[in-house]
């Protein structure tokens, strides 16, 4: 097993060999970004980037009132950083956040309870597979705020997940998606009840690890390319290196036939 930092504002733990379970750990602030959280997760997730032994992420939040809040203002824009420069490096640094859990080979599984609000939102939309629960409910809240309606990589994820229409709609009104329209426009692929979350997040962490770890790693880098692809020339040159690669691979191992 990988060692891993004992980081101050997420819990780290394999629930099985290749599946990590990452837990937003300020459950008295609705587990809130804050500066040592954006700390934790930019050096856990430029970690991954070379990690052979993590398969699978399972990313979640601590506590009963749900995933995560957004970020905490007041933490992590204090007085004395409020000038152009300081608020420009750590906007920069947020964005990353979003950016390196795209880049990282593992899929990210999100699991969330409650309130996925500002932050939390961007976190659920930049990971691979999201899974919810009936007391759900998404907001892109920065508008509300008094911010721009576009953060934290939101305008991109967003209409790609649910089209542009609804984009514009959560975007532009800050307004709380619940539960059942998150399942309706396919923004989560289930919905159970929180006692079955970690199980069922689990059990498709296991369902993946039983692929290739190349096969996964491919498949991510995949989608995450041809998501901005103009072309299905583009999108086929891709999709034939990847196989073209996998079929070698199989040989390699002694594996003459698919699936053998």
């Amino acid at each position: 097993m990988n060692k891993f930092k004992n980081y101050e504002t997420i819990a780290l733990e394999y629930a099985e060999p290749g599946v990590l379970v990452v837990t937003l750990n300020r459950p008295h602030r609705l587990n809130a970004l804050s500066l040592g959280m954006m700390d934790d997760l930019l050096d856990l997730w430029n970690g991954l980037r070379e990690d052979l032994v993590t398969r699978v992420i399972i990313l979640r939040g601590a506590g009963e009132k749900g995933f995560c809040g957004g970020v905490d203002i007041k933490e992590i824009f204090p007085d004395e950083m409020l000038n152009a420069p300081s608020l420009y490096h750590w906007q920069t640094r947020l964005g990353e956040l979003e950016y390196l859990m795209r880049k990282i080979p593992q899929p990210i599984i999100c699991l969330v309870h409650g309130a996925a609000t500002g932050a939390g939102f961007s976190f659920a939309l930049a990971s691979d597979i999201r899974i919810i629960t009936p007391d759900a409910r998404f907001s892109a809240y920065y508008v509300n705020v008094g911010l721009g309606g576009a953060d934290m990589g939101s305008s991109y994820f967003l209409p790609r997940l649910i089209g542009a229409g609804r984009a514009y709609d959560m975007l532009l009104t800050g307004r709380f998606m619940l539960a059942e329209e998150a399942m309706q426009l396919g923004l989560a692929s289930h919905c159970v009840e929180k006692s079955q979350l970690f199980e069922k997040g689990l059990e498709m962490a296991r369902m993946i690890t039983e692929k290739d770890p190349l096969a996964i790693r491919l498949t991510k880098e995949a989608i995450n390319q041809n998501l901005d692809s103009s072309s299905m020339e583009r999108v086929l040159t891709v999709e034939n290196r990847n196989q073209s690669l996998m079929f070698m691979h199989n040989l390699s191992q002694g594996k003459y036939f698919i699936g053998k």
